[in-house]
């Protein structure tokens, strides 16, 4: 199963990241204004890049395997039923085709259901991540701007975004994710032993 993040949420305030301007900035006049200095991210790019989002990525893999595995097997189950009653459409009688008719409706009907209900809890867990990751950015690439001197940073991923073009060097995405996965770096589960416990040893009896 594909796990995708397809929605970031809250992360939609980023197709243009403003920061505050510098008090006075324009009692100096035009002419001591500093050019505004722009940058495009990529979010959700940036997202499933951190080292979190693919830890996350693969566990929803795993968590929703045994569900998209159910509906696989249904899948199969109505393709045979199709098979039946094509490879049957002389030999099958009227009574017969119709009782495999009527189960695989039922077991559509059921596959649908499913399908519908694995997808609500595929998004809501994937709109989580994506939210709890999404603030953390926010955070670093606020962190970034400034201390970089940038005005404005487009979202280049967001619905709608302005951007029609935007050169490589203007591009923060991948200096944005590196500095996410430091700030924020993910942990790994110890890896378990393999050698069983030892016994305690038995105490002697006398005899």
């Amino acid at each position: 199963m594909n796990v995708n993040f397809r929605s970031i949420g809250s992360l939609a305030a980023l197709a243009v990241f403003c920061l505050a301007p510098v008090p006075g900035a324009w009692a100096q006049g035009s002419a001591a204004t500093a050019p505004l200095k722009i940058a495009v991210i990529n979010v959700r790019g940036a997202i499933v890049a951190t080292a979190e989002g693919k830890q996350a990525q693969a566990q929803l893999q795993s968590q929703f395997a045994p569900q998209q595995n159910q509906l696989q097997d249904m899948q199969k189950q109505i393709e045979a039923l199709q098979q039946r009653l094509s490879e049957g459409a002389r030999t099958l009688s009227n009574d017969e085709k119709a009782k495999l008719q009527r189960q695989g409706e039922l077991l559509s009907h059921r596959m649908q259901r499913q399908t519908d209900d694995l997808n609500e809890e595929l998004t809501d867990a994937q709109s989580d991540v994506v939210d709890g990751i999404g603030r953390k950015m926010l955070e670093v690439l606020d962190r970034y701007a400034r201390e970089n001197g940038y005005t404005v940073v487009f979202d280049t991923s967001a619905q709608g975004n302005p951007v029609v073009y935007g050169s490589a060097a203007s591009d923060i995405t991948k200096e944005i994710v590196r500095l996410y996965d430091q700030a924020y770096p993910v942990k790994t589960a110890a890896p378990a032993s393999s050698a069983p416990p030892a016994k305690p040893a038995r105490k002697a009896t006398k005899p």
